[in-house]
């Protein structure tokens, strides 16, 4: 079920109010209900699929806290094997069977080739594959004890505000919650529905508008030159933003009408001076995630090592955060081109301090976030290609074809409406979150009087309603 869709419009309200009507003891059973009917919307079938990890790793958390010695470790890697596993298989199995085949094609080693399981990937199989592993990795290093509430395990995997796309909680943050009882709380219902209200104009208004044209420069990149395509890997930026930290928005909100506080999981990314500060402001669950459960244990693991074991450390990490994000070469050299950029900011962290006291404050800032935006920018070109022949073409196209006199910024793309929709919208964006997310900004937001605050926020409905595409189109993340 789409956050965007009509049905949801419908769900998630029902919902909530029985929450509130039933008592306590059974709203456990009530919300692991609606997340079933919330996924059973997708494809029914994948259900299955995840409750049969769900079971592994409930038994796997109890059997761990039980066992003394080599079995608790066992016992992980039992979970961590079962979770692996049905993420390889849906989603890794024909990439790897393709490039495969590909090879004995060229050595001529077999007439035949292996065959392709023709099979969706289930939705948000990555994102609640990473929080069950966070679960049993917690319970193993003692860090919190197992959950022996089975409904309520279940739950916290299926939790249907951040089921398919995160944010990637722990289990620290999210089961305790789901044993307290939450009461209608006006002050949490009202900020839940206005944050809800703020990631459905990015959604609906910014990234599907801006999606017009970037679907159509990809699709066929061939048929545009640099004008077009520069402004696309722009608008892609700005697009993949609001489409996914909108998707957040509509999670977390949607969670605190209930009482329950997920974690924050964008921190305007795009002020960002390099790539290590990026990674702390963008899908902070994921960050933090790789962070804790791989880049820290191989740091550790390698310390002789010195700085290479920071390097190694790195280039693992990022290359496993490429392949998480996707089956394909493209996503691979998305990570690595992230990785190496970080490493090349870990290695020339002295250099660059001193660079920034020899250059004057207002040109070293600004200059420095306008580089990372920039390369962003291109590696995000690797992010949307379908393959490695659709980069290096939107790369060449980046420098041919520019027309001063006529730029062709909408031709043969987007109706004019469509474009200075998105570039209003987006500059809007800009100047909102500059405004209101800046230090003690919502502060002063909040210190209105009532009715200017209101004001806005009926515009703000009313732009969604004039301005949002009720199209239902999917979240970028959802693939993964």
């Amino acid at each position: 079920m789409l956050f965007n869709s009509f049905s949801f419009f419908i769900f998630f309200p029902v919902v909530t109010l029985l929450y509130f009507i039933l008592p306590f003891r059974y709203r456990w059973f009530h919300l692991l209900l609606a997340s079933c009917i919330f996924y059973c919307a997708f494809v029914p079938a994948y259900i299955i699929i995840l409750f049969f990890t769900i079971i592994i790793d409930y038994f796997a958390g109890i059997l761990i806290d039980r066992e003394k010695g080599r079995k608790r470790k066992w016992w992980l890697v039992a979970s961590l094997i079962s979770n692996i596993g049905v993420l390889a298989v849906f989603k890794y199995y024909n990439f790897f069977i393709d490039n495969v085949n590909a090879l004995l094609h060229l050595s001529h080693l077999s007439a035949g080739s292996l065959p392709i399981l023709r099979i969706l990937l289930p939705i948000g199989l990555s994102f609640h594959t990473f929080q069950a592993m966070s679960y049993t990795i917690e319970v193993y290093r003692g860090n919190y004890p197992p959950e022996r509430h089975f409904g309520i395990y279940a739950l916290y995997v299926m939790f249907f505000p951040q089921l398919v796309a995160g944010p990637i909680e722990r289990p620290q943050n999210i089961l305790p919650q789901l044993h307290e009882e939450h009461k209608p709380n006006p002050s949490l219902i009202g900020s839940g529905l206005r944050l809800m209200a703020w990631g459905y104009f990015k959604k609906m208004v910014i990234a599907d508008h801006l999606g017009m044209y970037v679907d159509k420069v990809y699709d066929t990149p061939g048929q545009f030159g640099g004008f077009p395509t520069l402004i696309a890997l722009v608008f892609f930026a700005f697009q993949i933003y609001c489409d996914f930290s909108g998707y957040t928005d509509i999670a977390i909100g949607s969670a605190r009408v209930m009482g329950y506080d997920l974690m924050k999981n964008f921190d305007r990314p795009f002020i960002s001076k390099n790539m290590t500060e990026f990674w702390r402001r963008w899908h902070i669950s994921l960050s933090t995630w790789f962070n804790d459960y791989l880049f820290t244990p191989l740091v550790i693991a390698k310390r002789n090592w010195g700085k290479g074991a920071v390097v190694f450390a790195l280039l693992i990490t990022f290359f496993i955060s490429g392949f998480w994000h996707g089956a394909g070469w493209t996503f691979l050299i998305f990570g690595l081109l992230h990785g190496i950029a970080i490493i090349f900011e870990f290695l020339t962290k002295k250099f660059r301090l001193q660079l920034s006291t020899r250059i004057p404050a207002f040109l070293y800032g600004p200059g420095s976030q306008l580089l990372t935006f920039a390369y962003l920018c291109f590696t995000w070109i690797f992010f949307r290609s379908q393959n490695i022949h659709v980069v290096l073409t939107t790369i060449k196209n980046c420098f041919r074809g520019y027309d001063w006199r006529h730029p062709g910024f909408t031709t043969n793309i987007v109706n004019r409406y469509d474009f200075y929709v998105s570039i209003f919208f987006t500059l809007s964006l800009i100047l909102l979150e500059f405004l209101l997310f800046s230090r003690n900004g919502r502060q002063k937001f909040l210190q209105f009087n009532l009715g200017v605050r209101l004001a806005c926020y009926i515009l703000l409905c009313l732009v969604i309603l004039c301005f949002g595409l009720f199209n239902h189109s999917r979240f970028i993340y959802f693939q993964f």
